[in-house]
């Protein structure tokens, strides 16, 4: 009897040390969001402020519509910071192509196409040229083409419409990410 509360107590005593070890290992890890605050020296809180990012000028409909997105997510509205930190540098390319054809011999006949936004970024500090981050991103997206050629002009503008917010909200997240590992260093 007496060795089966001996290996019972002693399982027991295995097991709290096993949750104290497991809590241990565990308090040392920390989870916070992307764009938390954290406090600096002197009571100054550090962190990132997606609100202090300007955004270059672009020269087509397509690459202003990913500008526009992007400016809203940055700042949800507000205007353009006076003394912007940082500032993203933009390059918008486009292919347009055919993603199903139907072939019944009528050229009336709808078909499919898609619409591919690619985007370059480059991340640098205001009043500087030096690169801090750069990626690329892309998004497709597909769109019908009737037979009416003003329809299939208004689909593929549409089409470009969905995959500018898109891209902008990848491009966003990819900024918000390189401010993150910019402010731990």
């Amino acid at each position: 009897m007496r060795t089966g509360m001996n290996a019972s107590c002693s399982i027991r005593g295995a097991v709290l040390v096993a949750i104290a070890f497991a809590l241990s290992v565990g308090s040392g890890c920390t989870v916070r969001p992307l764009l938390a605050t954290q406090p600096g020296n002197a009571g100054q809180e550090t962190g990132v402020s997606l609100s202090s990012v300007a955004v270059s000028p672009v020269n087509t409909r397509y690459a202003q519509e990913v500008r526009n997105h992007l400016i809203f997510l940055l700042r949800g509205g507000a205007e353009e910071p006076a003394a912007p930190r940082y500032n993203v540098h933009l390059s918008v390319s486009r292919s347009v192509a055919s993603a199903a054809q139907v072939q019944r011999g009528n050229d009336n006949e709808p078909s499919a196409g898609t619409v591919t936004l690619a985007a370059s970024y480059r991340l640098t500090a205001a009043g500087s040229d030096e690169g801090l981050a750069a990626g690329q991103r892309q998004v497709s997206a597909g769109f019908d083409r009737p037979p009416q050629e003003f329809a299939v002009l208004r689909a593929q503008r549409d089409a470009e419409d969905r995959a500018a917010r898109e891209l902008a909200e990848l491009i966003r997240l990819a900024v918000a990410q390189d401010l993150a590992r910019l402010d731990r260093h």
